[in-house]
């Protein structure tokens, strides 16, 4: 059935009709005075007629044709399939079953039976698992997307009576399922959500993350930081323990305050070289209901490794005595000493360079650069020796480490070229420092509370204790403030200024390497009563932590650097090669290629570009579309090298199992759409107010005529036909 409307008010009518009665009038007057010409008759009949269709087109005429269905209307079922629904949290005849076997379970029992006699039924799943790991190429994250699922519904069928969906509500993919909801409305289709799940969360611990490291060094303590939850409404005491296979690693006691998240760490000392597989158990408690969730696996290389340290100092200082002492006497360490004498010769001895590396060649072999109370000047620094330095942080993945004294000669580093690397901004003024006539002491921040330089005891709190007992200093370097981009690991108990407290530990990121400035020189005086517990501890996680980038692969003549570590499905990794040719130079010329075979054996080549600079490196990008071990080889065929290495990729887990149900979600989207949130229990009467709904109303097309670009069109034809009949008549 089909019928003309007009959507103009009566007002508009009236005056429609009245401005066809003049043109009429003006017409017929326009003919008269030229003598009835047939031709003039012709051209204000078009005039009129063109009047007449503009004031139609002001009243806003539409054809509506209305289509009477004779199948029965759609009812769809979407039940979700995430992980989230593996949650075991619903209560039936006294047993707890997962929210997805009762899902399963309703559906097996055809809940929607009374609804088959007036409609016609669809069960449909959403955001399966299985489903989303089956897309090919396509890089897809495990999670819910609720809009999604109700948007391809809508698109699917036009003749939807009512949509139910049986799920928790934890959408956490896609857009909010508000603005879909609203879709629904328009189109007059209820949507009544089935909230699965309870409203509070089940008693259970669970490990949310943990991210360890691609590699440690045999010797070394690792720190495995680890993101636990505890979901009891009490605060508990567990266990973290560290395993390969069966074999406890190492363990510590964990006390979870209620309801919260957590950031702890587990340290290990590994005593062999290799490829672990290594899991990390949260030991469960009584009346935990999920135990799945306890548990976390990864892949790490422990190797052995000798570190390559340089440092360069202008007198024997204290500090300078016991940090060689300390570097020297550390297995994995190989140490070299520069000591100028401003107005003497070098010192001299073992370990002892008799000049600063002055190639490329030469320093590209440090892995971590000491600079003392050192600075730019006659029998000291050069500006050469500089630029080499911030090429190796920029380029080669080195770590630089400030420590300055009180003749104030790194002032002189300010303006040089190592300026940009500088984390923290000195006090020119006050180029010799601060001396205190109190003892004062570093006073962890809270970033520094739980970072690795700063460690010294597993736990958070005995930690930052351990740091306030650990004896003081009397002099510290006169620091305004630290720079945007850097990281404030530890600030002066008792001075502070415009900006706050001075900072005196800080780092900060530099090209591919990193950056730490150390502004007191009293590190030694730790060493009191605990000899070289604290002190060495200290060097040697410094050392360790700038050192790490760059040696996560290598091999005679090529490393390979990557960031993240351990990137996940969809990240960009930032691959960096650094080649020597056969002579042992950084590389200038050639390709470098790599290859990189996926977990399903799929294989993508990556051609690397070369950076300026002169330092031998080549950099690409690599999005990794699978999860799993990446096998990566890397070739410079001119030169004669080759790399073998692997990287893990991990898929970000954004559903997490014994989370309570997003009942807002469920309840706005059946507001919105004017259904009706049911529960496990209230499914029948969910089901009757869905039966007892009315049959969809016949659809409408409608055809706006006053819209159609076709009509505007056919509009301007006539009047140009006017016109051009105006001219040819003679009516100017």
């Amino acid at each position: 059935m089909s019928h003309w409307t007009f959507t103009a008010s009566w007002p508009v009518i009236l005056i429609g009709v009245g401005i066809g009665i003049i043109a009429a009038w003006l017409s017929l007057h326009q003919w008269r005075r030229h003598q009835f010409r047939r031709s003039v008759g012709i051209l204000e009949a078009l005039r009129f007629l063109i009047i007449v269709f503009l004031a139609l087109t002001l009243l806003k005429p539409e054809r509506v044709r209305q289509i009477e269905r004779t199948e029965k209307p759609t009812i769809v079922v979407l039940h979700d399939e995430s992980n989230s629904m593996t949650t075991s949290d619903v209560v039936v005849t006294n047993q707890v079953v997962s929210r997805r076997d009762w899902v399963q379970n309703t559906l097996t029992n055809e809940f929607y039976a009374p609804l088959e006699a007036g409609s016609r039924i669809e069960v449909q799943p959403f955001s399966d698992p299985e489903k989303t790991r089956s897309q090919g190429d396509a890089i897809l994250l495990e999670g819910t997307d609720l809009s999604l699922a109700l948007e391809t519904v809508l698109q699917q069928h036009d003749d939807l009576k009512g949509v139910i969906i049986l799920t928790d509500g934890d959408w956490n993919l896609g857009l909010p399922p508000i603005g879909v909801a609203t879709q629904y409305r328009d189109r007059k289709v209820p949507v009544f959500p089935v909230a699965v799940g309870r409203q509070t969360p089940i008693p259970d611990l669970a490990i949310d993350d943990v991210d360890a490291p691609a590699y440690g060094l045999l010797g070394e303590q690792i720190s495995i930081p680890v993101r636990v939850r505890n979901d009891f409404p009490n605060e508990v005491e567990t266990r973290l323990i560290l395993q390969v296979g069966e074999t406890i690693l190492s363990q510590k006691s964990v006390i979870l305050p209620a309801e919260t998240e957590l950031q702890e760490a587990i340290v290990w000392d590994p005593k062999e070289v290799g490829e672990l597989d290594l899991s990390i158990h949260l030991k469960p408690v009584s009346n935990e209901l999920l135990t799945e969730n306890n548990e976390a696996s990864f892949q790490i290389g422990i190797r052995l490794e000798t570190l390559k340290v340089l440092v360069v100092d202008s007198k024997p200082r204290w500090e300078y005595r016991y940090l060689r002492n300390a570097l020297a006497r550390d297995p994995g360490v190989q140490m070299n000493c520069l000591l100028f004498h401003p107005g003497l010769a070098n010192g001299g001895g073992r370990h002892y360079l008799s000049a600063f590396p002055n190639t490329k060649e030469q320093i590209s072999i440090y892995d971590v650069i000491f600079l003392g109370d050192v600075g730019l000047g006659p029998n000291q620094l050069k500006d050469t020796d500089l630029e080499l330095i911030r090429g190796l942080i920029e380029h080669q993945s080195s770590g630089l480490v400030l420590i300055p004294g009180r003749t104030g000669f790194q002032q002189s580093l300010i303006n040089g070229p190592l300026a940009d690397l500088m984390p923290v901004l000195l006090n020119e003024e006050r180029p010799k420092g601060i001396g205190l006539q109190n003892e004062s002491q570093l006073s962890l921040s809270t970033l520094g509370q739980g970072h690795w330089l700063t460690r010294f005891d597993s736990d958070r709190q005995k930690n930052d204790e351990l740091w306030r007992q650990l004896p003081g200093f009397y002099w510290s370097a006169a620091v305004t403030k630290s720079r945007p981009g850097s990281e404030v690991l530890a600030v002066h108990s008792t001075i502070r200024n415009a900006w706050g407290r001075i900072p005196l530990l800080v780092t900060r990121p530099f090209g591919s390497g990193k950056v730490l400035f150390m502004g007191t020189d009293s590190a030694w005086r730790w060493r009191r009563g605990v000899e070289d517990k604290y002190h060495y501890r200290f060097w040697s996680q410094v050392v360790r932590w700038m050192a790490h980038q760059r040696h996560l692969s290598e091999s005679e003549g090529l490393r390979m650097t990557y960031t993240p570590e351990v990137p996940e499905v969809g990240d960009t990794a930032y691959l960096q090669a650094t080649v020597l040719d056969r002579s042992g130079y950084p590389a200038e010329t050639g390709n470098v290629l790599a290859t990189i075979t996926g977990p399903s054996g799929r294989t993508e080549k990556l051609e690397f570009s070369r950076s300026e600079g002169g330092w031998g490196v080549f950099n690409a990008t690599l999005k990794p579309q699978e999860e799993g071990q990446h096998s990566i080889t890397v070739r410079a065929e001119e030169h004669g090298r080759k790399l073998e290495t692997s990287i893990t990729v991990t898929r970000p887990v954004i559903e997490k199992v014994g989370q309570p149900i997003n009942r807002q979600a469920l309840q706005e989207i059946a507001s919105v759409t004017r259904g009706q949130l049911g529960g496990t229990e209230g499914l029948g009467e969910l089901v009757s107010a869905l039966e007892s709904m009315p049959e969809p109303k016949p659809s409408e097309i409608r055809l706006r005529l006053w819209a159609s670009p076709w009509w505007g069109g056919f509009l301007l034809g006539l009047l140009v036909l006017y016109w051009v009949g105006r001219k040819v008549v003679g009516l100017v």
